[in-house]
């Protein structure tokens, strides 16, 4: 994973200061879209889609809300409450990353325990960071419920993965407009060197959609006037990838 991140952060040269919010899953849309659309010039912005308007990062998930940290927000489902009160075994009100991948078992595919790490450093808890609580779990099982539903749109033969260019048509449907460079790093992350082409399930999905969006939205933080490019310090630079290597050791 290292060595990933050493490739893509060499690559992209963009990103800014570190801050305690997760990201937002954007809504799905109605029908896929691929690469290249969707743009009235026919070209898209080298980091990200133009069709989606810009959100504020964080500005859905994660922090510490009215109703607290301790407590699911109002109106949450039966079935995300059970979930964490299943694995919740110490009654803590909060979950490790392994209660958090039993509970994520549950209602969607398994979960590798990198992509969990992933999981928990984006939808941190302000009080325990290693631990998630009631309010990071419910946005985290809204979010995944949403890239689900990208994930379905764009696995065409209904095979439970998705190629490379449906990963790219998927990302795009997300609003982020991968250059195909960067696309060759997030396919040479699952190559095993085996000769097969490479497929990513659900889990891989949103590993790959989890660290383009978290970057994408800390680069767009610099990136005033969404342009593509942007001018940033090394301080910047290193406390944007940094917290990103940290989550998965």
């Amino acid at each position: 994973m290292a060595s990933f991140f050493g490739r893509f952060t060499s690559y992209s040269n963009s990103n800014s200061h570190s801050h305690s919010h997760a990201p937002s899953a954007p809504s799905a849309p109605s029908e896929p879209e691929t690469y290249g659309h969707g743009n009235s010039h026919g070209t898209a912005s080298p980091y990200y889609s133009q069709q989606h308007q810009p959100q504020p990062y964080g500005s859905n998930y994660g922090g510490v809300s009215s109703y607290g940290s301790y407590g699911f927000p109002p109106g949450t489902s039966p079935e995300v409450i059970r979930s964490f009160q299943m694995v919740d075994k110490d009654r803590s009100g909060f979950i490790d990353e392994n209660e958090l991948q039993e509970a994520l078992s549950s209602g969607y595919q398994r979960f590798s325990l990198r992509t969990v790490r992933l999981l928990i450093f984006l939808f941190r808890n302000p009080i325990d960071s290693s631990r998630m609580g009631p309010n990071e779990f419910t946005a985290l099982w809204n979010c995944l419920g949403q890239w689900r539903g990208t994930f379905e749109r764009y696995d065409r033969d209904r095979s439970g993965r998705i190629d490379a260019l449906e990963m790219r048509d998927a990302l795009y449907g997300l609003g982020y407009a991968v250059p195909s460079s960067v696309l060759q790093l997030l396919i040479s992350l699952y190559d095993d060197r085996s000769g097969r082409r490479v497929e990513y399930n659900f889990d891989s999905f949103v590993e790959c959609g989890m660290i383009v969006k978290g970057l994408t939205e800390k680069f767009k933080e610099k990136d005033k006037h969404y342009t593509g490019s942007a001018t940033l310090t090394y301080e910047d630079f290193m406390s944007t990838i940094l917290p990103f290597l940290v989550s998965y050791s």
